[in-house]
């Protein structure tokens, strides 16, 4: 049984014995490496590099559903791309935005001293209460 999937696979016109199962197979290349990038500081992340990340995989993966024969790997090589580009995008664009909203709201040190002490407050009203 086992040599007949092996033969079969073997014998399928996206199969390792062409070109429509090397590619796909190489190209998670890329999304591994993406995924390796999680690590990297966002500063370093290159917006067109990752929106062509994502355009390619979104693309890629309804085109491989297209074509005859249907490219499983192809496929899944892709959502792979486009999940990987779009979490590096939202890591960046939440990064970006986050430092917006700081620049342009800044703390103010009286605020957040009220605020301490009015947690404390509430915590030593509570706590008193369970004493007693």
């Amino acid at each position: 049984m086992a040599t007949s999937r092996l033969q079969a696979l073997w014998n399928h016109p996206a199969g390792p014995k062409t070109i429509h199962f090397w590619a796909p197979t190489f190209k998670w290349g890329i999304s591994i490496a993406n995924i390796a990038d999680f690590a990297k500081p966002t500063d370093k992340i290159s917006y067109p590099q990752q929106i062509a990340v994502t355009c390619t995989g979104v693309i890629w993966s309804r085109y491989s559903m297209v074509i005859t024969p249907k490219n499983w790997n192809l496929f899944s090589v892709n959502v792979a791309m486009a999940g990987t580009g779009m979490y590096q995008l939202a890591r960046k664009s939440k990064t970006i935005l986050h430092l917006m909203w700081s620049l342009l709201l800044p703390k103010n040190d009286y605020d957040e001293k009220q605020e301490d002490e009015s947690i404390k407050g509430k915590m030593g009203y509570h706590l008193h209460i369970a004493c007693v």
